[in-house]
């Protein structure tokens, strides 16, 4: 290669041109034909899929190179896939602009909303798949514009998506109760067609399939005909006869079922009423009847009523009375029938020349039917003589012909008086009142003839409202004529309301729903219209939450009761009439109200504490948990159980005990915490718990235990030039104990040496100390017996430890002072007690003068020069016996000077208890 600006370089600069020119010769023709490849693509989905669902991928479809493929390197740009248009399509679909893959979008597919028009599709089974065919004119079909860009691979691209139906719709009839007319002469095989069939949104098999009834009666069958459309109509076919008079309408469930996988059902309630035909005649259920007329009857005499019966309805049951063409005109003017009702009754007045006897043939007319027929035989007895007359006058108020008395009314109320007489004025003429009630009729004197009807005691509207009596008289011939009256009692508003019951006991439970129903009360009163109406009211002593409807009777309460707060409730209610004046009456209604676990059971405290000495009993009390549940019965009842600790501690879960199992050692553990739970027998059950600290106070049982000198056997140097009030070394002991259990004090009990009484030791340190200088002949082996006892209560424990000082310039057999110490001491014990003064005394410093303390400054620092020169010494003699001491076997051997360090050295760490 040249280098740049050679003539390489040029050749190439003109390559490139001749390229550019011939690109702009061919760039608009080659743009032409990109725009005329546009392709269509079809895909075929299943409605309902969730989002992401692969539909197709454009460039595998379209062949088209993609950044994965072979020829991924020279595509520069990248293809581009673009949606056209975002229209209603293009919100069910999400197009991937550099794979060109197709997935369902978030917004789900929904084949009826979309295509309500559809009459139907063709279902096929699986995912989206490319079609070459394309889709029916009956298919649901989302259509999208997709542009494929750069340049050289544009085309424009009709995507087609046919969404096939799911059985996701279930049928539906369109009205809820289907009613249908038959005739009850319908033939076996009639169709009548239901109109309102079943609908379905989904298509083809998915849609309506077939039809059922769940109750046939055994009558009924269903068929289906589809039309040219696909619509499918159910039929009705009657299979039996049909009978109105004896099943007039027929109540069953109509089913229609898709034929989806598994199918779906809707049902409606089909009513088929039976419709009445003229199948039935006039019937009478006597084909004679056989009457006998008094000659002198008045006219209007009622003589006889004839009833034809007919099992149709409506216009089909009508019946009309007439008379045969066989009766004689002289009997149908004698005697009138009343073509509606049947009724014969006397119309001309009978008289010598009256047939005694008279056939009257009726027929029972209807529409369509042969006449039913039925004789009436009508005998005249001839009256020689003319009957009786009663004539009244009424004093109570009459209305055609009944009297109208209130109750109440006293004893002896006139209604009437009736006069008695005979027409011929030959016979002798009596009267006597017939029927039931509190009526008399008595003669009115001095009148002849004159009678007087009134009543015998108050009338009763409750008991009886009407009364029916006659005046009968008759003659000394014997012929009656009767006079009837009926007696109407008018009401009065004489009683009041009466409840049920007068005390009405209800139960409700609490937390009861606001306005809850309580009961319905009910008071009757035996009077009649307004005054037989009764009105409710709560008594004044009723809680202002209860509500008592005015004209129902109906008790509610319109807030939550509590039984907690209030268990009964007692107050009255009141009934009143409409009369006036208005009349009532009260009732007691109680009112308890049932417990319900709402209440969880209650700690009077929070936290328990209790003190329990230690060593206290197995088993024995600690203490009570005191607990409460508001609730009652059952519901209230508490059981308690310890959370923690149950190994230890039990609790008696009725009495609320709580015990320790063992006995407790408060050196093991000083307190304890509990967590106490406490459930309540309600179901669901409510619990609660609470804290319950167990302090344990400390008893004298552990004597004290001393630390130093850890062996009896061992011993001390104590060197004779040792200044008198210097510490010689210290008894070091510890009480597991607390408190004054705790506090140790120092004695010596028992003393063995040349001078034992030349050391002391301090009650409370332990310190012990030189009381006087030591003499030549002080000089050998001391055995101290100290006594270590602390200040228990009731009684203090002790220890004992021997103290062993060795005074000499230097330890030169060690054999001979080891013997000296397995030897028994013949120590006799002091039964003296050790003096501690627990609190200070301010009395002796206040009588103190300077003088003592004049003399203790000079004391420690004579002490203190001593000290000094002991450790000077005590170091001399160490190095000059390094060389001719082989080995150490003294567990205690120091100079005073020393002490110090090595009693750290040898203190074991020691529990510290709480004083």
């Amino acid at each position: 290669m040249g280098p740049p600006g050679g003539r390489g370089s040029s050749s190439a600069r003109g390559s490139l041109q001749h390229l550019l020119l011939f690109l702009l010769f061919v760039g608009p023709f080659n743009c032409f034909a990109s725009y005329s490849r546009a392709t269509e693509l079809f895909y075929s989905l299943n409605e309902g899929l969730p989002a992401g669902v692969l539909i197709g991928s454009l460039a595998r479809d379209l062949r088209l190179p993609t950044a994965g493929g072979q020829h991924s390197a020279s595509l520069q740009p990248p293809l581009s896939f673009t949606l056209a248009s975002h229209g209603l399509g293009g919100q069910y679909v999400q197009l991937d602009n550099h794979s060109g893959e197709l997935h369902t979008s978030a917004m789900e597919i929904d084949r009826e909303a979309l295509c309500v028009e559809s009459s139907g599709a063709t279902i096929f089974g699986g995912s989206a798949a490319v079609s070459s065919s394309s889709p029916s004119p009956e298919s649901c079909l989302l259509l999208l514009d997709v542009l494929v860009l750069p340049q050289e691979y544009f085309r424009l691209v009709k995507v087609k998506i046919a969404i096939r139906d799911v059985n996701d719709n279930a049928p539906r009839f369109p009205v809820p109760h289907i009613h249908l007319s038959v005739p009850e002469n319908a033939p076996v095989n009639t169709r009548l067609a239901i109109e309102h069939p079943a609908l379905d949104p989904d298509m083809g098999t998915n849609g309506v399939q077939t039809y059922r009834l769940r109750d046939n009666y055994g009558v009924f069958t269903l068929d289906v005909e589809e039309n040219e459309n696909g619509e499918r109509t159910p039929y009705l076919i009657v299979m039996g006869a049909l009978d109105r008079e004896t099943q007039d309408e027929y109540v069953t469930v109509i089913v229609a079922e898709d034929g989806g996988t598994p199918p779906l059902v809707g049902s409606a309630t089909l009513t088929i009423g039976i419709s009445d035909i003229n199948d039935n005649c006039p019937q009478f259920n006597e084909s004679q009847l056989n009457i006998t007329l008094y000659g002198n009857s008045s006219l209007g005499t009622h003589v006889a009523t004839v009833h034809a019966v007919d099992m149709d309805l409506g216009s089909n049951a009508q019946i009309t009375y007439s008379y045969s063409q066989k009766v004689p005109q002289p009997s149908r003017d004698l005697f009138h029938l009343n073509e509606s009702t049947g009724a014969i009754t006397l119309s001309t007045k009978v008289d010598g020349d009256t047939l005694r006897l008279h056939r009257l043939i009726i027929l029972g007319n209807g529409p369509g039917c042969i006449p039913a027929v039925i004789t009436v035989l009508v005998t005249i007895i001839k009256v020689m003589m003319r009957p009786p007359e009663v004539v009244p006058r009424f004093i109570a108020n009459e209305v055609e012909g009944v009297v109208y008395l209130k109750e109440l009314e006293p004893i002896n109320t006139p209604i009437a008086f009736f006069t008695i007489k005979d027409p011929d004025e030959k016979y002798k003429v009596s009267c006597y009142l017939d029927g039931d009630g509190p009526f008399r009729l008595s003669p009115y004197k001095p009148y002849n003839n004159e009678y007087l009807l009134e009543t015998t005691k108050p009338l009763d509207f409750e008991t009886q409202q009407l009364y029916e009596i006659s005046v009968v008289a008759w003659n000394s011939e014997g012929f009656h004529v009767k006079k009837v009256i009926k007696v109407q009692v008018l009401d009065d508003n004489d009683n009041s309301p009466v409840f049920s019951e007068q005390l009405i006991e209800l139960s409700i439970e609490e937390n009861n729903v606001p306005n809850a129903f309580l009961t319905k009360l009910h008071a009757t009163d035996a009077d009649s219209g307004e005054r037989g109406q009764v009105s409710y009211f709560l008594g004044p002593d009723a809680p202002s939450y209860f509500s008592l409807d005015k004209t129902t009777g109906v008790l509610t309460v319109s807030t939550q009761l509590d039984r907690e707060e209030k268990e009964k409730y007692r107050y009255t209610v009141k009934a009143v009439d409409s009369g006036f004046p208005p009349r009532e009456s009260i009732a007691t209604v109680t009112i308890t109200v049932l417990d319900k676990n709402d209440n969880s059971p209650r700690f009077i405290n929070k936290d328990f504490s209790f003190f329990v000495p230690e060593n206290f009993p197995g088993f024995g009390e600690i203490g009570v948990i005191s607990v409460t549940d508001a609730d009652a019965g059952q519901n209230g009842w508490v059981a308690l159980s310890v959370l923690n600790g149950s190994d230890i501690f039990v609790i008696d879960t009725g009495k609320g005990v709580l015990r320790a199992k063992v006995s407790l050692d408060r050196e093991q553990q000083s307190s304890y915490v509990l967590w106490i739970e406490a459930v309540d027998g309600g179901d669901p059950a409510l619990s609660s718990t609470a804290k319950i600290t167990i302090l344990l106070l400390d008893i004298n049982d552990n004597p004290p235990l001393v630390l130093f000198p850890q062996s009896n056997m061992s011993y001390l140097l104590v060197l004779p030039s040792t200044l008198p009030g210097s510490p010689i070394t210290e008894v070091y002991a510890v009480d597991k104990d607390t408190g004054m259990n705790a506090v140790i004090a120092y004695s010596i009990i028992g003393r063995r040496g040349p001078r034992p009484e030349s050391f002391r030791i301090d009650p409370k340190t332990g310190n012990i100390t030189l009381e006087e200088s030591l003499m030549q002949n002080d000089y050998g082996l001391y055995r101290l017996l100290v006594k270590v006892s602390d200040h228990g209560y009731p009684e203090p424990l002790h220890s004992t430890v021997m103290v062993n000082l060795f005074v000499n310039d230097t330890v030169s057999n060690e054999s001979y002072i080891e013997s000296l110490l397995r030897k028994e001491p013949d120590i006799s014990v002091e039964e003296k007690q050790p003096q501690i003064s627990i609190e200070p005394t301010h009395k002796k410093m206040e009588s103190a003068s300077c003088m003592p303390t004049l003399v203790a400054l000079s004391i420690i620092s004579l002490g203190s020069i001593a000290l000094v020169t002991g450790m000077g010494i005590y170091i001399c003699l160490r190095k000059g016996k390094k060389h001719h001491r082989a080995d150490e076997n003294l567990e205690v051997q120091i100079p005073l000077n020393g002490r110090i360090n090595l009693h750290m050295l040898e203190k074991k760490p020691m529990e510290i208890s709480n004083i």
